[in-house]
């Protein structure tokens, strides 16, 4: 398998932390304290997570030098999409101009977690389909449903922001690895939005669990007693040490939670992929787009660690040789 193009958008709205000082009353730097965040982009009325992904989509095709018309399957990996049914990728088919039963489209999501989830899928399904390139697109509006007023701490992490890649058949492995560990099920999440509340039957309840919510400390605690076991086993996997691993390109859930994962790890820091203070949580657009800021540092033979956890709770990673 391999990645031929890579591309990256973000809403025109550059929100400070300080702005969100201002808004809610709070002392100047409260914000930036709290989560590390210093700005993130934001959609406003003149975007949405769609025109957001058909922009990364066409960077993407264009870094690869591929035609939308070349594409047979394309994935959308994304936390939240566009809306529950149909599934947000052949709107995005529609924005590139590929035609009616021109490619095949879906959506995948595993959360922070969905484009890695995407690139493991590809691989296989571009053997079996019979398919040149595929495409896949991880978009998100990370800024609706945070609970600003009551936690700062969460809602200040998140932003805006799309990444695609285009992808063909190669002669270099994936080499990927995945686990849940459903005891931190509840430990973050949107409540509403599917069939657990109806919103007809108790309207209270639907909009009580509307706001994302995230109890950081049992994750941290999750997390600090498997991740690093869990790289530990996809490095040998694919047969690689750490001094092997030219970039580490992990899922940006916060400044801190990335300087704990170079900690515990034992990564070089300059070989880490760390934009978090500068766009925020981008959920699952957050590995994609961390790529593509990084994609001049990207040259025939690099080894590219890719690492993220996900709601769930979900560890995963793949080691890809460029």
């Amino acid at each position: 398998m391999e990645i031929v193009g890579i591309g990256s958008y973000l809403p025109q709205e550059l929100l400070q932390s300080t702005q969100c000082d201002d808004r809610f009353g709070w002392p100047t730097g409260h914000v930036a304290a709290l989560t590390g965040v210093r700005a993130r982009h934001v959609c406003d009325d003149s975007e949405n997570q769609i025109a957001m992904g058909v922009a990364a989509a066409k960077a993407a095709l264009a870094d690869a030098g591929v035609d939308a018309r070349d594409i047979g399957l394309i994935i959308g990996a994304a936390a939240v999409p566009y809306q529950p049914i149909p599934a947000t990728a052949p709107a995005y088919q529609a924005g590139l101009g590929i035609g009616d039963g021109a490619a095949f489209a879906f959506d995948v999501n595993a959360t922070c977690l969905g484009f890695v989830t995407a690139l493991d899928m590809v691989e296989n399904m571009l053997v079996r389909g019979g398919h040149t390139h595929a495409l896949i697109v991880s978009s998100e509006v990370a800024s609706r449903a945070l609970p600003w007023a009551d936690h700062p701490e969460i809602a200040g992490l998140f932003g805006d922001g799309a990444a695609a890649v285009v992808v063909t058949a190669g002669p270099t492995p994936l080499v990927t690895a995945f686990e849940t560990h459903p005891s931190g099920f509840d430990k973050c999440g949107i409540g509403a939005g599917g069939t657990r509340f109806d919103f007809r039957a108790d309207a209270a309840q639907f909009a009580a669990h509307s706001l994302f919510d995230m109890d950081g400390k049992a994750l941290f605690r999750l997390s600090a007693t498997v991740f690093v076991p869990f790289v530990d086993r996809l490095l040998a996997k694919a047969g690689w040490t750490k001094d092997d691993v030219d970039l580490v390109v992990p899922h940006q859930a916060s400044p801190a939670a990335l300087q704990h994962m170079i900690r515990q790890c034992g990564f070089d820091a300059e070989r880490v992929v760390d934009i978090c203070a500068d766009v925020g949580n981008q959920i699952a657009a957050s590995i994609p787009f961390a790529l593509a800021t990084a994609k001049e540092r990207l040259s025939p033979g690099t080894k590219v660690l890719m690492l993220g956890t996900s709601a769930g709770v979900s560890f995963g990673g793949a080691a890809v040789t460029f």
